[in-house]
């Protein structure tokens, strides 16, 4: 596979290597292809829209959840729309149910609210309700659904089955960049608590957090799990990873703007933890770097800030074979997933440019951002 030349991309800026995200999508098509089960991409994790053609290529179609989720992915991809989120707003669900194909509440109390504007819409819209096993083997709380008072989900204990009457579905999510041996254990939970309802859906969404596409990830227990669900209980399993599509597919390339010592060598980058790359400190992870090691691994050894103003804009310790000076390029890799969709502009501070990458037609600069994109969002 021909290399990038990251040399030639604007700085900073997310380099998405299409060739990639084929390979994760002919992987996450083939468990389609042997299953008949059906994969959508979340939104909340991979929303680069430019790629939507090509992933609609190989994937049933998208999850959202909010109402501009569910717009861009009906007029980006045009596939099957589906939406879950916490509460819906009011004023907001005869927008969205022209979007979607199937809607997903987080309690009997929002199916009740909202059964009969469902069934005016004037389309046929399948909808479930998200269940909370209360089993998950999630270390971070921050991303764990089933954590002890989690709103998340409709528990055993609040689950009403006199109100089943027009819901087609059960949705669950309880894993957070797991292997499929985890999902097993999640699903022996949810048959025992909800198995007897399983028997009268049409479908069961195991929502998302399967690692399917990393390297270690077992492929064959996912598909014995898949089948085995469908057949006991005649119904569809949906799948609907978004980390997992856009898995090792893409860069953050940055260039070092200022070299200062305080009790070790410092590096300031024109790129941002906060900004630029939030799971750095909210889950939190040190990414990688191409050619760089562990601190005190290689002869040189730095720390990575980001050039705003907050304190703890902090990317890691790195080290180098070479000494750094201003103007080095860096490149993070992974950065394709919980990036785009959750950077913002604090301190003003600029997005990074949006570029792909194919063997056609090379980088290519989809977005740069100016400072409309700044003012435009505050008043």
């Amino acid at each position: 596979m021909k290399p990038i030349d990251f040399s030639k991309v604007p700085s900073p800026s997310y380099v998405v290597d299409e060739r990639l995200l084929t390979k994760n999508l002919e992987l996450l098509k083939s468990i389609q292809d042997r299953t008949g089960c059906r994969i959508l991409l979340a939104l909340k994790g991979f929303s680069m829209h430019s790629t939507f053609p090509l992933v609609g290529e190989y994937l049933a179609g998208i999850t959202a959840s909010s109402l501009h989720e569910a717009r861009l992915g009906y007029e980006k991809m045009g596939k099957e729309v589906h939406v879950y989120a916490p509460a819906y707003i009011e004023h907001e669900m005869d927008e969205l149910l022209g979007y979607v194909d199937h809607i997903v509440f987080n309690s009997f109390n929002q199916w009740a609210q909202f059964k009969e504007k469902v069934k005016s819409a004037g389309k046929t819209i399948e909808c479930g309700i998200r269940v909370n096993p209360e089993y998950s083997e999630i270390e971070t709380a921050l991303y764990d659904p089933c954590y002890t008072n989690s709103r998340l989900g409709t528990t055993l204990a609040n689950f009403d089955k006199s109100q089943l009457d027009g819901i087609d579905g059960l949705h669950f999510h309880a894993m957070c960049e797991q292997n499929s041996d985890t999902l097993e254990r999640i699903i022996e939970v949810v048959e025992e608590k909800f198995g007897d309802v399983l028997h009268q859906m049409k479908w069961l969404n195991f929502g998302g957090g399967h690692h399917i596409t990393r390297a270690d990830y077992d492929v064959e227990k996912l598909v014995n799990i898949i089948n085995y669900i469908q057949e006991k209980y005649n119904l569809l399993v949906y799948l609907e990873p978004g980390e997992a599509v856009a898995l090792n597919t893409g860069y953050l390339v940055a260039t070092v703007l200022d070299i200062q010592k305080n009790g070790m060598d410092l590096a300031i980058l024109d790129t941002s933890a906060t900004c630029h790359m939030p799971d750095v400190l909210e889950m939190p992870y040190r990414p990688m770097i191409i050619g760089s090691g562990q601190a005190n691994e290689f002869a040189h050894t730095y720390r990575l800030g980001g050039l705003t103003c907050l304190a703890g804009d902090v990317i890691g310790d790195y080290s180098f074979d070479q000494p750094l000076k201003p103007g080095d390029r860096l490149v993070f890799t992974d950065m394709a997933h919980y990036s785009m969709v959750k950077n913002h502009m604090f301190n003003g501070v600029n997005l990074p440019s949006i570029v792909s990458y194919n063997d056609e037609e090379g980088s290519k600069v989809i977005r740069e951002f100016k400072f409309e994109d700044y003012s435009g969002r505050l008043s």
